[in-house]
């Protein structure tokens, strides 16, 4: 019952957040993962770009963190040395020299911004972020609407981790781990709540989300809050959003779309369960149309190797049972996935639980299970000297499981 409840006041929230009509809105997003290198010039290079290129001015905001004036700092160095004409606007919540409150009232503060071509916003805690300029709810500040003002222009908003976070209607505030998501789900006010709202009001964003195996708790968010799509996006990489549905892949990784539109769960089974949820993995180079659902694989896969294993000519390179105790782990999912489009074998399973507590006795845990089906696709090449797949629709069922436990003994 608690998880209808917070389902139908999520839909209700939804709708009354209703976007102004989106034709207006004519700039670009540039949402990266987090852990952006200050000394990879790509993603910096893009947001300057996107700005206007040499000279374009960025307002940087290190609202979200718990040292702003130092993290802040880098980041304009790294958008100066990229070409931009970047400053840091002194808006944070957790020091007392600062009133935040009047700051983003300020008029001179308010018209400078509305003066930039680009707004950045740093990593942190993006709770701080809504706290200051406030949301996607009627409470937007007027330094906020300054922000929609450079974006609305054709300026460009970007942001890393937890300015990654922010891009989107709902966003996670202080959530548990990835497991304790799954086992204890969301509820609204509490781990998640409202963001800026640059993206389509559709889609989630997620940060750090390979790396960390966050894309199973933006699922349980997803779900919870009737979102049917999601970008999670790795670290120091980014998608970046033009016209406000053209994403693309640039940087070091990759992204998951996560698709939950034909998704049901079963309210029989005690716990979270998913059935016909849909990943695709899109790697650097590749794009993908946030209203059309089309993918574009990038132009080195398209005139290499397409994996069709629908297709009566399907010779996979791999024939092994793919097993992995821990799906949440680094990097896990685009692995499997890779190995799972070119395998003899239509499926693979994933375990997500508690080693520490599996170890001395029984514990909870849950099943991933992933399978091709009718809209499987892959895309392959070596050109880079590393395998580079692009995996479009790869199913997943998750389901609760029991654990025996003890893990293991001693002989």
């Amino acid at each position: 019952m608690k998880n209808m409840a917070c389902h139908c006041a999520a839909a209700l929230l939804l709708a009354a957040l209703a976007i102004p009509a989106r034709a207006e809105e004519t700039g670009s997003l540039v949402i990266i993962g987090g852990a952006a290198r200050y000394s990879d010039g790509d993603i910096w290079n893009r947001v300057v770009q996107l700005a206007g290129g040499q000279g374009a001015k960025i307002a940087v905001f290190p609202t979200a963190s718990s040292d702003p004036l130092k993290n802040g700092s880098r980041s304009v160095d790294a958008l100066c040395k990229a070409g931009a004409d970047a400053f840091l606007i002194p808006l944070w919540v957790n020091q007392a020299e600062v009133d935040y409150k009047q700051l983003v009232a300020d008029p001179a503060l308010v018209d400078r911004v509305k003066q930039c071509r680009g707004v950045y916003f740093i990593g942190g805690s993006q709770e701080r972020i809504t706290q200051a300029l406030g949301s996607s709810l009627s409470d937007r500040t007027p330094l906020l609407e300054a922000i929609w003002q450079v974006y609305r222009n054709g300026g460009v908003v970007a942001g890393s981790s937890a300015g990654a976070a922010v891009m989107s209607r709902m966003m996670f505030r202080d959530a548990r781990s990835v497991l304790g998501t799954l086992q204890h789900g969301v509820e609204l006010g509490k781990e998640v709540g409202p963001g800026l709202g640059f993206l389509d009001p559709r889609w989630f964003v997620e940060q750090h989300c390979l790396v960390r195996g966050r894309f199973g708790r933006s699922l349980v968010a997803m779900h919870t809050l009737g979102i049917q799509y999601g970008v999670g996006v790795d670290e120091n990489t980014a998608v970046v959003v033009e016209r406000g549905h053209t994403m693309s892949v640039i940087g070091y990784k990759g992204a998951i779309v996560m698709d939950l539109s034909q998704a049901t769960a079963d309210p029989a089974i005690k716990g979270f369960n998913l059935k016909n949820a849909r990943l695709t993995y899109l790697d650097k180079g590749d794009a993908y149309d946030l209203q059309t659902l089309q993918l574009t694989p990038a132009a080195e896969k398209r005139s290499d190797q397409t994996i069709d294993p629908n297709s009566e000519s399907f010779k996979p390179s791999r024939d092994d049972s793919l097993v992995t105790s821990d799906i949440l782990g680094n990097e896990t999912l685009p692995d499997l996935m890779s190995k799972l489009i070119d395998n003899k074998r239509p499926e693979a399973i994933g375990l997500a639980f508690d080693a520490a507590e599996a170890r001395n006795g029984p514990t909870t845990g849950f099943e991933f299970r992933f399978y091709r089906a009718a809209d499987s696709m892959g895309w392959y090449t070596p050109v880079s000297g590393a395998s580079a797949y692009t995996v479009a629709n790869i199913h997943l069922d998750i389901r609760p499981i029991q654990i025996a436990g003890p893990l293991y003994n001693y002989k």
